[in-house]
């Protein structure tokens, strides 16, 4: 538990300190690049104090343009190793409850990540219908589809909001397999475990040859190619 009280403590002195100042800059400025790599460093570097290494593989299958990366989600612990493992400012669907954080929402909002609430099925259409505004204007995004973190750590299955969204901005998939993350922070448990996390990135996947009423086909080939990327332990069960 002292690894959780120091990465607690650190991002509560780290978010009052600097994140009033560097929202005041994005808001002069106009430019969110200083507080997204502000973010990005500050979580990434507490994480590897407490122990726990990031090992990023296939970085060579990130297209150059916009696109959706597809993440398994089994931890608190992998969405800093994911984010801080892609190689360019990236927008987020988050879930809700986040945008309720004094400072962290306003951070949020200027970095055009958007809330999602899943319970509320307009809700959550209209945030779907939000992001595609974001991705035909550049930003890529991380999503993660089985919509909430995998308490064994295997793959769950995938909601289809992310394919939806990549059929209607017409923007590759690509499906990124995280390992290990559920041995360092394990759910519905605060303590923080030394080891190491691996994210690959796997070959990106073409949306454009989808429409709209074969998301389910489009989610069927990305869960198989990240399914791939994974060990045997975090594959889905057959």
């Amino acid at each position: 538990m002292l690894r959780t009280a120091i990465v607690a403590v650190f991002l509560t002195l780290y978010i009052l300190l600097l994140g009033p100042p560097l929202i005041l800059h994005a808001l002069l400025t106009g430019s969110v690049d200083l507080l997204y790599r502000a973010g990005v460093g500050g979580v990434l570097f507490i994480v590897r104090l407490v122990g726990v290494r990031v090992r990023v593989e296939g970085v060579e299958n990130i297209p150059p343009g916009v696109c959706i990366f597809v993440a398994n989600h089994t931890s608190n612990a992998d969405p800093p190793a994911v984010v801080g493992a892609i190689p360019r400012r990236i927008s987020i669907l988050v879930k809700d409850s986040l945008f309720r954080i004094p400072i962290v929402s306003r951070a949020f909002r200027l970095a055009q990540f958007v809330p999602v609430d899943r319970s509320d099925r307009e809700a959550a259409h209209a945030s779907v219908d939000r992001a595609v505004e974001f991705l035909k204007q550049g930003r890529s995004f991380l999503i993660y589809p089985e919509g909430t973190r995998s308490p064994g750590g295997r793959l769950l299955p995938f909601k289809k909001g992310a394919f939806v969204m990549a059929i209607k901005a017409g923007v590759p998939v690509v499906p990124v397999a995280v390992a290990g993350a559920h041995r360092v922070m394990r759910k519905k448990e605060l303590a923080i475990h030394p080891g190491e996390i691996v994210v690959r990135f796997q070959p990106p996947i073409d949306a454009l040859t989808y429409e709209v009423n074969q998301r389910d086909n489009l989610a069927a080939r990305v869960h198989a190619a990240l399914a791939a990327g994974l060990p045997p332990d975090q594959q889905p069960e057959s």
